[in-house]
């Protein structure tokens, strides 16, 4: 039976973090059958001063120094540290801006703290528990890693059709093919533009008898969201369009999810993948235009470091990867696309930690 009464997710803003933190969190509670009380705690807005001297530069002083001095650091940055009882408490955090945080609130009040992802300068080392993806390649001899295929996630299967229900009330899509098409966007290593989005779209306006569920993301930007929005416009087959930038504070995906039957990813978002793959469905990968920088590709950086594992998920069946000419019409003649198995990585880590604890 696990000590801990209680997690607490600290939060860098960006939801695709947050979700990933929240998934561990509800399964620790799902799986040890005890109320945890999950709180949030959001970091505080940054200066430049403090994203270059104390996250970066002082940050190696957190690993090293003890309590009194994380406790310090978190005055400095106007964070409490003293509502939480020695000894009872989990912190979790995902992304590098939270990681510091996370570390220092267990240094500070002597419990315990779990890192996602790998936090840039900080490193693993100094957590308790690190739930970091394959393709970061970390060292497993630290003891204290577990890897996760793609990124953990707060998708929980058995209420996404009641999810959609609700989020969809008064729609029928009986007898119909329901195809979300979840579109990311531009950063270091991918470039979507207005002109591939619109060749990896229009193909889909001759699909039969189909209802569309579209959304966009954080990175999309609004040139590629306009013409994502002008291609369908007009289109009786579209049903939901969840466009980022015009209500960012709107997270419809668990609906779209729970009303697919099929479900189209760009690859540049792990997370989206790793979310529809957690809800039950075989993914159709849609590859998307790298960015220059070959020396960088040719050493396994960048992109590249992305294709064993979705290689990885191809070969155990939970992606169609359509390659560099996706063709739709194969993917989508079935009702719907599911692989059938047990996969869900939130879950995997909230077992490894509770039985660590």
């Amino acid at each position: 039976m696990p000590k801990f009464r209680r997690t607490v997710i600290i939060s860098d803003g960006i939801k695709g973090h947050y979700h990933q933190s929240l998934g561990v969190a509800e399964w620790m509670e799902r799986l040890s059958g005890t109320t945890l009380d999950p709180a949030i705690v959001s970091i505080p807005p940054l200066t430049l001063f403090d994203r270059v001297f104390k996250l970066k530069l002082l940050v190696r002083g957190l690993e090293v120094h003890g309590g009194s001095f994380s406790r310090e650091w978190l005055k400095s940055m106007g964070v409490r540290y003293n509502k939480y009882e020695e000894g009872t408490t989990l912190f979790i955090s995902a992304g590098s801006k939270a990681a510091p945080f996370c570390m220092t609130l267990a240094k500070a009040t002597h419990n315990k703290c779990a890192v996602l992802m790998t936090p840039s300068v900080l490193g693993t080392k100094s957590f308790d528990y690190a739930i970091v993806p394959k393709h970061d390649k970390p060292d497993l001899r630290q003891g204290n890693v577990i890897t996760t295929l793609g990124a953990p996630n707060h998708i929980y299967e058995p209420t996404l059709k009641d999810i959609a229900s609700h989020y969809f009330a008064g729609r029928d899509f009986r007898g119909h093919k329901v195809i979300a098409v979840l579109i990311g966007g531009s950063d270091a290593n991918y470039k979507i533009n207005s002109r591939w989005v619109r060749e990896i779209l229009m193909p889909l306006q001759s699909v039969k008898d189909a209802k569309f569920l579209i959304t966009t993301s954080r990175r999309t930007g609004e040139s590629v969201e306009n013409t994502v929005e002008e291609i369908f416009s007009g289109n009786p087959s579209l049903e939901h369009m969840f466009l980022f930038s015009r209500t960012p504070n709107q997270n419809s995906i668990t609906a779209i999810l729970g009303a697919a039957t099929h479900v189209l990813v760009t690859e540049d978002s792990v997370s989206m993948v790793s979310e529809a793959v957690t809800a039950g469905f075989r993914v159709g990968l849609i590859r998307v235009p790298r960015t220059t920088g070959q020396i960088k590709h040719m050493l396994g950086f960048g992109a590249r470091r992305f294709d064993d594992m979705f290689e990885e998920f191809s070969q155990r069946g939970l992606i169609h990867d359509f390659g560099p000419e996706f063709y739709y019409p194969k993917f989508l003649e079935s009702y719907e696309q599911r692989h059938g198995q047990d996969f869900n990585e939130a879950k995997r880590a909230a077992d490894w930690i509770l039985h660590h604890s």
